[in-house]
């Protein structure tokens, strides 16, 4: 569905493969991701974020944030894709939406689409990358070898997002793709992945960390800003590919006041810092769309 959006969507962003971060938001608990900072009068704030931020926002931004606005950040990491869809079909309420990919917030815009969204700006990149477990018997492979070689060694455990509910695993997916053409053998992908819903592989975004950390994984595929933060160790794929990240308030939104604040906190000195800090290469405010909330500071 995404990938013929994702190859134009980096034709025209050159994302490097070494850049720097960005860190975004909010606090999420383990495996349910989802918890809240405590804070002032000021409220909560519902983010609802790409799950490969979840510990940036946890130990970077939220406590920022919380120091200089007194706003709360109630924080739900996943797939976003699955996000969107969530919102859509009013499972989940948000104030702030964090996408992967621009292209996710067309799912929200339109009236058929429930008019939750009506613009979105351009907010950070980084590419993917394949991140390694240094204990795994493989890892010395890793850095030695083809990638793509080393992954088709018997018993080698890979991990990788759903592409049908997060962008990274579009990118995956296209990722192999494109290898395969580059190397002249289309059968890449089969070798690899062995079919598209290989379920042997496929985990939730917000757990391929702690699962490549835990030792069930020997190698998988993150955004560079995932691994530098969890200081995973990775190689490059050579393939320009990656997170484009965007950021809207939704027109539902129930705190306005503090998703103006937190939206302008991110764009501010101290947060286009403390993105840098974490592996994220802050991108300009380009807006699509209209509607704006009158307050926000770009």
């Amino acid at each position: 569905m995404f990938a013929g959006i994702v190859a134009s969507v980096f034709k025209r962003r050159r994302l490097f493969l070494s850049v720097g971060v960005l860190a975004l938001v909010s606090a999420a608990c383990g495996s349910s991701a989802s918890q809240s900072a405590g804070g002032s009068s000021g409220g909560s704030v519902s983010i609802s974020y790409a799950g490969s931020l979840v510990a940036t926002m946890n130990e970077k931004i939220a406590p920022a944030f919380l120091k200089s606005s007194g706003y709360k950040i109630s924080g739900y990491p996943g797939g976003s894709v699955a996000l969107a869809n969530q919102i859509k079909e009013k499972l989940r309420q948000a104030d702030v939406f964090i996408a992967a990919l621009p292209s996710t917030n067309r799912m929200l815009e339109g009236a058929a689409n429930g008019d939750f969204i009506s613009w979105y700006s351009d907010l950070a990149s980084s590419p993917l990358v394949v991140g390694y477990n240094p204990n795994s018997k493989f890892a010395s492979q890793l850095t030695s070898s083809n990638w793509y070689e080393v992954m088709q060694k018997p018993g080698f455990r890979l991990g990788r997002t759903d592409p049908k509910l997060d962008p990274k695993g579009v990118l995956t997916e296209t990722l192999v793709k494109d290898e395969g053409t580059k190397i002249g053998d289309p059968a890449l992908f089969t070798k690899l992945f062995g079919s598209a819903e290989n379920t042997s592989q496929i985990f939730p975004e917000e757990t391929l960390v702690g699962r490549l950390e835990s030792g069930q994984l020997d190698a998988g595929f993150f955004y560079e800003n995932e691994a530098k933060l969890a200081k995973i160790p990775f190689i490059q794929t050579g393939i320009s590919l990656g997170a484009a990240f965007t950021v809207s308030i939704l027109n539902n939104a129930k705190n306005l006041n503090g998703a103006v604040a937190f939206v302008n906190f991110l764009y501010s000195p101290q947060g286009q810092k403390l993105l840098n800090s974490v592996g994220l290469l802050p991108e300009k405010p380009t807006v699509q769309g209209t509607g704006v909330p009158k307050g926000v500071k770009f």
